[in-house]
């Protein structure tokens, strides 16, 4: 799959994003800067999370829109499944 030209990766947008956090936890941006960077790092977060819903959607679709808890998957698979040799 190919992406949109301009659009970021989700480890870019990530990267990106800590490098902001970074900065405004610096305390040195003057308030238009701060206004700025803050107006950027809502657009990086909101990419992120769309980035992640659409992965936790094709998650859902390739493990048949069930997902099972671990245990629930280690009780079907039956009480000697650790004690084999």
């Amino acid at each position: 799959m190919s992406k949109p030209s301009g659009e970021p990766s989700f480890e870019g947008a990530l990267a990106e994003l800590e490098k902001i956090v970074a900065r405004m936890e610096g305390g040195e941006l003057s308030l238009e800067e701060a206004l700025a960077t803050h107006r950027r790092g809502l657009e990086l977060a909101r990419f992120c999370q769309q980035k992640l819903e659409a992965a936790q959607q094709q998650v859902k679709v390739l493990e048949g829109e069930v997902l099972k808890p671990l245990a629930d998957a280690a009780q079907q698979a039956g009480p000697d499944a650790d004690h084999r040799e």
